[in-house]
């Protein structure tokens, strides 16, 4: 076994390989979130080109991914974010196909002209890019396995199986499938995104998935004082080094306690993090919404007995409807027919999010808008409405 390990220019103890595979594979990482995903599809920051150009030959030796494909996809994802066309959503391929055959659909999608014409524009275009990066992606990952065998002997085939097995698992399968399906919320955008983790360092903060889809265009993708987002850490270090530049982090709540009329700041705060506003409604309306639904069930309320729908009852009284399905609907209106408590709660939710789905009201009208909703909520006997409109008035 020694001797067989001694074929390559280096030889270093089991754990050796193990570092040395998951360095690189850090390396593949952070190379997608810094360049792929926040520089190149949402253009959070800028990069220096020698950086730009290292990622990007880094990720042609160690995935062969096109840069434009990869952004197209991921731009198209958040476009068409859980509808049939999205590319890869578990809420409509299932989160088994996403999470096992994610590269799968990747390449079903990478083939589709239009999605790459309209959705992957500004990418790179250099005659590197046309003539070796696109036109040869193969090449690289063989130019890798050669590497890995001269360096590491016959035992650098395992070390680039990992290599190319590492993005396929974690980015095309355990982001775009478990980051919306299993995991906390910190926001309440349309959508099903999950942070799966507070700690972002396996898969380079990517693992704070619900955090990005809050706020599409923040170059840090932790938010909480508790999340961490290893990433950010190393566009930090570059920005200090002055090759990078942050265009954009996502604006920070704040509240100014004793506010109680609503005005004009008060709107443009709950505009702004309107995903925030809705975490909040959820989190503040959570209890007694399901101890309404508990009672429901055992008034044993004719069409109000699958457990099941039922259950999703409590999801779409805080969520976005225009996804549900026809068995959850006709729970949903049956509840809210069988239920004045969650008829409230229905309504205020959705005049809640109309305040900024308007686009011809005027401010004056929309703080007028927002103050009624606010004495509704005061006026009403739920009093976890009532303290969630106090706190939404100190919003500044």
């Amino acid at each position: 076994m020694q001797q067989f390990m001694q074929l390559g220019l280096f030889e270093l103890p089991w754990w050796g390989y193990v570092l040395i595979t998951l360095i690189m594979t850090h390396m593949t990482i952070a190379s997608v979130t810094i360049f792929l995903h926040r520089h190149q599809s949402h253009h959070a920051l800028t990069l220096h080109p020698i950086v730009g150009h290292c990622f990007r030959f880094w990720l042609w030796l160690t995935t062969g991914m096109v840069t434009k494909e990869w952004v197209a996809i991921h731009r198209k994802h958040h476009a068409k974010c859980e509808t049939a066309e999205d590319p890869h959503s578990p809420q409509i391929h299932g989160i088994s196909k996403v999470l096992f055959e994610g590269t799968k659909l990747y390449c079903i999608e990478a083939k589709n002209t239009a999605t790459l014409d309209k959705y992957g524009h500004g990418t790179p275009d250099d005659w590197v890019e046309r003539h070796v990066y696109s036109r040869h992606p193969v090449l690289g990952i063989g130019i890798m396995l050669v590497i890995d065998l001269v360096l590491f002997g016959p035992v650098g085939f395992i070390v680039w199986g990992v290599q190319m097995l590492w993005i396929p698992l974690f980015a095309a399968g355990v982001i775009n499938g478990v980051g919306h399906y299993y995991g906390y919320r910190n926001f309440a955008p349309n959508d099903t995104s999950t942070n799966i983790l507070p700690w972002g360092i396996l898969i380079g903060g990517e693992e704070l998935h619900n955090n990005h889809h809050a706020y599409v265009t923040s170059a840090k993708l932790s938010n909480k004082w508790w999340e961490f987002d290893i990433g950010w850490m190393y566009i930090r270090i570059l920005e200090m080094l002055g090759l990078a530049t942050v265009c954009k982090v996502a604006p920070k709540v704040r509240f100014n306690l004793p506010k109680t009329p609503c005005d004009e700041d008060t709107l443009q705060a709950v505009i702004t993090h309107r995903f925030d506003v809705l975490a909040k409604f959820a989190k503040y309306l959570k209890q007694p919404t399901i101890t309404e639904i508990r009672n429901l069930r055992a008034r044993a309320i004719p069409g109000l007995q699958d457990a099941k729908a039922l259950e999703a009852v409590r999801h779409w009284l805080q969520n976005d409807i225009g996804k549900i399905a026809e068995r959850e609907r006709v729970a949903l209106d049956q509840a809210l027919h069988s239920s004045q408590k969650l008829s409230t709660i229905y309504t205020m939710r959705q005049d809640l999010a109309a305040l900024w789905s308007s686009s011809t009201t005027s401010k004056e009208q929309l703080v007028k808008q927002l103050e009624n909703w606010c004495r509704r909520a005061e006026e009403s006997d739920i009093s976890a409405l009532q303290e969630f409109s106090r706190k939404l008035r100190c919003y500044d």
